[in-house]
This record gives structure tokens, C-alpha cells and sequence, in this order.
């Protein structure tokens, strides 16, 4: 039986962050998780909330205390910022006794990430998710009232994983021996259009859906609609309409990390089935 350990877990509140905790309580390990905002944090039953900021590395003493391993993110503060704060976070990790530290790649350089590369204190996982199975229930609202969805570029190709499966990793790598000093890149099991998600959501669902492909002009207009800023537009139409290799790749990382095979994008949308299926209160969806 595997030791329980003590995990603190930050951004713990965000879509992977949620699911490192659910991993490593299944696992049995207690659980810390920090917030900014413990009053309004909601989690399961056993699991410690705990107050702090990471732009603010003096406020993570007490959470640190008696903790093992350390899940970290690159950004941090109100407005998500990037974190500059890395070096004396892994200062007071290395003062506390944390052995193992996994960092969530946050798509490009950081100071963080760049500051847990370079400690040969702890033993380190970087953890490279490329696109989330969730980034799909943005098209909820659109599915529930006019049953379809509009993207541009939809022949593009996504190994994308589900955000389980990156808990998972993660949990593995904070509890056990033999991951550090690895860069994980973590993918689901097969590739996927935009077609092929959408087939998968509306055989879930057990309804149709339509799907529209709009143009690079209709969806950058969309996007400025949103009130996007241009870098944010630019970086979509570089991911989506020439997505890198990695993010159109399949790689068993999953599997051999965990020793169950990456979950599958039919199974994410059964799970997620009544996000597309219902309008609030209930009534019936196109």
C-alpha cells in the first residue's frame, strides 16, 4: 500500500488543479489545496483549504508546513499574471522539506517553471497537457439554444486529453519515485476534428447537432466581439489554424505513467452529457 503523503496543491480551484486534488485523494493522500479565496472554495469532503497567494510567497509558510510534494502553476494574482515570484517559492518549498514538485506548463517561457527546472533540491515533473476535453463545454450554451457549433478551421487535428488524465499524471509524479527531472507531455489516445467532437457530444446527448464552419474573418470577429485582445486573437488563429505538432500527436504518457490508458474524448462527453443537454431549469434543447 502506497504510503499517504501530504500534498499541497495550488490553483487548485482551476480546471486541472480540481482534478489533481480528486487523483490524490482517490490515491488516499491527504490534501491541501490554497486559495485566495478559502471562504468561497468548494471542495470534497477531507480536503484541507488552505489561504494564500503565490504572488506573495511569505503567505505559503504555513501551507508548506509538513507537506511532501508541491503542485504548481506559472501564473498567479486577480488578473493571472505570470508568476515572478518562483525562485523564493522553491526557496521556502526546499526550508519545508518538499521532496517532489510538478509545475503545469502554461504554454510558453516562464520564470517560474524556468526557476523549477533549475533546483536540484527537489525532484521535478514539468507536466505539457496539450488541448483540454473542457475547452468543449464552451460550446454548451450554443448547443442548448440553437443545437449547433460554430468554429472556424474544423479539419484541424486535436490529440487533446482529458483533464482526469492530467491529474492523474500529476498525482503519480507527486507521490511516487522515478519522475523527476521529466518533461511529461500528455495527450488522450486518439486524434479528433472538430467534427469528430461534435459527432461525440451529440451521440451523448442523444441529439443532433450542426455544425458551421465559420471563416478566419467571422471568427476573428467573433473573437473581438468577445472582447479578446489581438495577442489572445493571434495566438488562437496560430493554435487553431496551424496547430504544432505536439497538439496533433498521440503519445502514451498517460498510460505509462499511470498504467491505464488516457480516457477517451466519447467517455469526457458521456460524463458531461447534460451540459449540452439541458437549458437551465430543465426545459428541453433543440
Amino acid at each position: 500500500m502506497t504510503q499517504t503523503q501530504k500534498i499541497l496543491v495550488t490553483g487548485a480551484t482551476g480546471t486541472v488543479g480540481r482534478q489533481v486534488v480528486a487523483e490524490l485523494l482517490a490515491r488516499g493522500h491527504a490534501v491541501r489545496a490554497l486559495t485566495r479565496d478559502a471562504a468561497g472554495a468548494d471542495f470534497p469532503a477531507g480536503v484541507e483549504v488552505v489561504q494564500g497567494d503565490l504572488t506573495e510567497p511569505e503567505s505559503l509558510v504555513a501551507a508548506l508546513d509538513g507537506v511532501t510534494g508541491l503542485h504548481l502553476i506559472t501564473f498567479g494574482g486577480a488578473y493571472f499574471a505570470p508568476l515572478e515570484t518562483g525562485p523564493r517559492i522553491l526557496e521556502l518549498a526546499r526550508e519545508a522539506g518538499v521532496r517532489r514538485v510538478t509545475v503545469l506548463h502554461g504554454g510558453g517561457p516562464s520564470l517560474l517553471e524556468d526557476a523549477v527546472r533549475a533546483d536540484e533540491g527537489v525532484a521535478w515533473t514539468v507536466l505539457m497537457p496539450v488541448e483540454f476535453m473542457a475547452n468543449a463545454l464552451e460550446w454548451a450554451d450554443g448547443i442548448v439554444t440553437s443545437g449547433e457549433v460554430s468554429e472556424p478551421f474544423v479539419s484541424r487535428l486535436s490529440a487533446m486529453v482529458h483533464e482526469g488524465d492530467i491529474g492523474a499524471v500529476a498525482a503519480v509524479a507527486l507521490t511516487e519515485e522515478g519522475h523527476g527531472g521529466q518533461e511529461y507531455v500528455i495527450t488522450g489516445p486518439e486524434l479528433l476534428t472538430v467534427a469528430d467532437k461534435v459527432a461525440a457530444i451529440a451521440a451523448a446527448r442523444g441529439r443532433e447537432i450542426a455544425l458551421v464552419e465559420l471563416t478566419e474573418e467571422q471568427a476573428v470577429a467573433r473573437w473581438r466581439a468577445a472582447g479578446h485582445p489581438e495577442d489572445v486573437i493571434g495566438f488562437l488563429l496560430e493554435a487553431y489554424g496551424n496547430t504544432p505538432e505536439v497538439g496533433r500527436t498521440v503519445v502514451d504518457t498517460v498510460e505509462k505513467v499511470t498504467g491505464r490508458p488516457a480516457r477517451t474524448f466519447g467517455q469526457w462527453a458521456g460524463a458531461h452529457a447534460d451540459a449540452f443537454a439541458k437549458r437551465p431549469g430543465g426545459a428541453a434543447t433543440p
